[in-house]
């Protein structure tokens, strides 16, 4: 039996975490608001906790999302029953986020962004929208992240 990966020396998973989440909030509040991103972020650094998340990974998410959503909107389209803009507000943040980092983030196993994705939409998105982030992040791995992907079902 294999261990477990462990993480690389230095990065705390539970910030990672908390990063996600304030990052689901500040790209649900740009979704909705249509505001500059740089006010986004400000606002949240002043007004969430960021000092028990990791701020840089907070940031990076934010600003690349902001940056690549019509890149990433793309990519996802093919796995969703609908138009991107029909997609719950919520489980569209959480896709878009994940979307970056199945893409961008390549440090972070797959299976780590899809699991991530899971909890915070079950955290903070309607009763059965994790099962359809889990179905189109899946999807989505199995493309961007093939071989990684294709590894883990051996």
């Amino acid at each position: 039996m294999t261990k477990p990966a462990r993480p690389p020396h230095g990065i705390d998973l539970a910030a990672r975490s908390r990063a996600r989440r304030r990052a689901l909030q500040a790209v649900y509040a740009w979704q909705l608001s249509g505001n500059r991103i740089d006010g986004v972020i400000d606002e949240f650094r002043h007004e969430q906790d960021m000092q028990i998340a990791d701020l840089e990974y907070f940031e990076d998410i934010v600003r690349g999302v902001e940056r690549n959503h019509a890149e990433l909107d793309a990519a996802i389209l093919p796995f969703i029953d609908r138009e991107i803009a029909r997609v719950d507000p919520i489980e569209r943040a959480v896709l878009r986020i994940a979307a970056y980092e199945l893409r961008e983030r390549i440090d972070v196993p797959y299976r780590v962004v899809i699991n991530e994705a899971i909890e915070t939409t079950k955290r903070f998105g309607s009763e059965h929208g994790h099962t359809y982030v889990n179905g189109v992040l899946d999807k989505l791995a199995g493309v961007w992240r093939s071989a990684e992907y294709a590894a883990a079902r051996s």
